[in-house]
This record gives structure tokens, C-alpha cells and sequence, in this order.
């Protein structure tokens, strides 16, 4: 993991609605909480521009966070965000502690490569149907990836790739396929577009009425 995120947090003494509603509107915090790792849940306020921006970057929903809080650090990962239905402003946060000898579940993101290279794309005239943009995986934290890489350049008509596919540095999983073969989920195929399916369809009914007539004289 090449980038790192210092998340600067404050004590949150405060609950409640109302308490929210203030600490966002006055202090231009929000309120957010960090819990796990065998220690009590911390009520915390974090910037909101800050945390905002941060969340610009895709890096930052799976990487190791650091939050300090009063001059002290600790490891965690971003579990959930709250979000408002209709203003883009973010209302709640909560981070999860993590520990390096234990391991972690996080959903990192696909990056697909060599798409429109692709000989069946760029030759064929195919077109990529994504399924899955993001998968689960499980690993220690220090081995958790910033991505998953996807090459296409090799991918040909009609294949699909499958989870159990795909490339993952040492030391990490795929949750779905620890359940069994049957949660081995199609991630990308390329196939002809469908009025291409229906051309090639037509011209090969044309050309059997075409056989059969001249059969009959």
C-alpha cells in the first residue's frame, strides 16, 4: 500500500440528534465512531471537508486508516459511511479497528486493464459486460491490496471471468469463493453486441431458405 491517510479526530461528549445536528452545522464536524479490537467504542468528531475529500480518492475505501485522537494513533479501516438523501454531505462515519495478526474482511476494487485492446473488442467488434466492480476479500491488514487487476488483453468472444480468475497478491482471499464452487461469480465477459447476434442469426436463416430453394429445383 503506497498512500496513507492520517485522519485527524476529536472526543465527542455529546449524543444525540440534536447534538449531531450542531456539531455539523456549527464546527463543521461530523460525528463518527471507532469500535472493534477488544476495546470500548469511541464517540468521535472528524472535519467533514477533510474526510469529504479523502473519499475523493478510491485508494482510501481500502486502505489502513489512521485516526489520532488527543496524540494517539490507531489502525483502523472505514466500515460504513452515512451519507444525506439529498445534500452532498456526509453525516456519520465508522471505522473499525484493526490488528496485524488478525485478519480482515474489505471490499477492494476491480481495475480492468487492456479493455479496449482487447483483440475481441478491438477486432471483433465485442463488447465488455461488467458484473462485479468491487469483491470482498479477507487478509491481514498489512497485506490488504489498494486494487485487483483485471487484464482483458487475452480475453476472447463469448469467455467470462470468473472470481476464481482472477490474480491476488500473497496472502489474500476471496470471501465468496471460501463458501464453496457455487460462489465462483462471473466478474467480466465480452460478447457481441446484440444487434450483431441478430444480424448473424438473420443471415443464417436467409441462407439456409436460399439452400432449401434450390434444392426444390
Amino acid at each position: 500500500m503506497s498512500q496513507e491517510f492520517l485522519i485527524e479526530a476529536f472526543p465527542r461528549g455529546d449524543q444525540g440528534r440534536g447534538a449531531s445536528r450542531r456539531l455539523r452545522r456549527e464546527e463543521r464536524k461530523i460525528p463518527a465512531i471507532v469500535y472493534g479490537g477488544n476495546k470500548e467504542a469511541v464517540s468521535i468528531s472528524i472535519w467533514h471537508n477533510e474526510l469529504k475529500k479523502a473519499l475523493e480518492n478510491e485508494a482510501f475505501f481500502s486502505h489502513v486508516l489512521t485516526i489520532e485522537l488527543e496524540g494517539k494513533k490507531e489502525s483502523v479501516i472505514l466500515k460504513d459511511l452515512q451519507r444525506h438523501p439529498y445534500k452532498p454531505l456526509l453525516t456519520h462515519a465508522d471505522f473499525l479497528r484493526v490488528d496485524k495478526d488478525h485478519e480482515i474482511h474489505v471490499n477492494v476494487p476491480l481495475h480492468f486493464l487492456n479493455e479496449d485492446s482487447a483483440p475481441a473488442i478491438k477486432l471483433q467488434g465485442g463488447v465488455a459486460h461488467h458484473q462485479i466492480n468491487e469483491v470482498e476479500v479477507i487478509c491481514l491488514p498489512q497485506d490488504l491490496p489498494e486494487f485487483i487487476e483485471v487484464d482483458m488483453s487475452s480475453v476472447e468472444m463469448d469467455q467470462v471471468i470468473h472470481l476464481s480468475d482472477l490474480k491476488l497478491t500473497k496472502g489474500v482471499r476471496i470471501a465468496a469463493l471460501q463458501q464453496g464452487e457455487d460462489h465462483d461469480l462471473p466478474v467480466v465477459a465480452i460478447h457481441k453486441p446484440r444487434a450483431a447476434k441478430t444480424e448473424d442469426t438473420e443471415e443464417g436463416e436467409d441462407s439456409g431458405a436460399g439452400e432449401e430453394g434450390e434444392d426444390k429445383e
